[in-house]
């Protein structure tokens, strides 16, 4: 006979949820609760570096400046006799296209001829300096110039082994000026620096200016000597211009560079 046998099972759906269950819950929640707020943290921090770096690049690599061109001037005696030396370079300078503005008085030049070096900055500048050049016109760009080639600085010494002027030549929005010499797309404008020579100092003409006489800055431009000049902005890619003086015959004007 066969035994008829059935199993039984018990239906319950009811599921059990203990307290340590219901703590490792609770711990999960807090661990991605703080790792979300790490991560959110940290991602604000990369996204602000990378913002400044980017703005900081695209300064170093558009803010520049563009030398056009270098003239040099020999100084005369008073019986019209010219130096052997180039006493007063030109710089004409301007921005190159895509360039932010540039304070002028946040540029350093240097200027070598691979004996003596110079490093130059505004004559307006009294940042830089315990005092700014004397006997600056901000009014009169030829007026400083001139200041620049003869004048002595009580505290630092010779003029034209420390600073540099300017003269504006093109200035459409009039945004330029001695006092605050800021360039921005379009302007043009001549950067003069002194390189009187020792044998060039007792001279009293320099192109159409007189002085009384030069100071030495220790840079000697003769014919085929070599000069580089170095334009540091605050931001952005510095400018070089390096040459070798060629023969000056009997000129007073000498073109330089390019």
């Amino acid at each position: 006979m066969k035994a008829n046998n059935k199993h039984l099972m018990k239906k319950d759906e009811r599921a059990q949820v203990g307290i340590g269950t219901l703590i490792i819950f609770i711990a999960m929640v807090l661990v991605a609760a703080v790792a979300a707020a790490v991560l959110i943290q940290t991602s604000g921090v990369l996204q602000e570096r990378a913002s400044s770096t980017g703005q900081q690049a695209a300064q170093e690599v558009s803010s520049n400046m563009m030398i056009k061109s270098i003239e040099g001037v020999r100084s005369a005696d008073a019986g019209g006799n010219l130096s052997d030396s180039v006493d007063l370079l030109k710089v004409k300078v301007a921005l190159n296209i895509g360039s932010s503005d540039i304070d002028l008085n946040q540029v350093v030049i240097t200027v070598t001829d691979g004996v003596t070096t110079n490093d130059l900055v505004y004559a307006g500048n009294e940042k830089t300096y315990v005092t700014d050049m004397d006997s600056l016109d901000t009014a009169n760009a030829t007026a400083s110039m001139v200041a620049l080639l003869e004048g002595n600085t009580t505290d630092i010494g010779d003029n034209g082994k420390y600073f540099f002027t300017v003269e504006k030549i093109r200035d459409e929005d009039e945004s330029f000026s001695q006092e605050s010499p800021i360039m921005n797309q379009g302007d043009l404008v001549t950067i003069y620096i002194s390189t009187a020579a020792t044998d060039a100092t007792s001279n009293t003409v320099v192109g159409d200016v007189s002085v009384t006489e030069l100071k030495d800055t220790g840079i000697t431009i003769e014919p085929r000597s070599e000069l580089s000049i170095l334009l540091t902005p605050e931001a952005g890619s510095s400018t070089t211009a390096s040459f070798t003086a060629p023969s000056f015959g009997v000129d007073t004007n000498i073109g330089l560079y390019p």
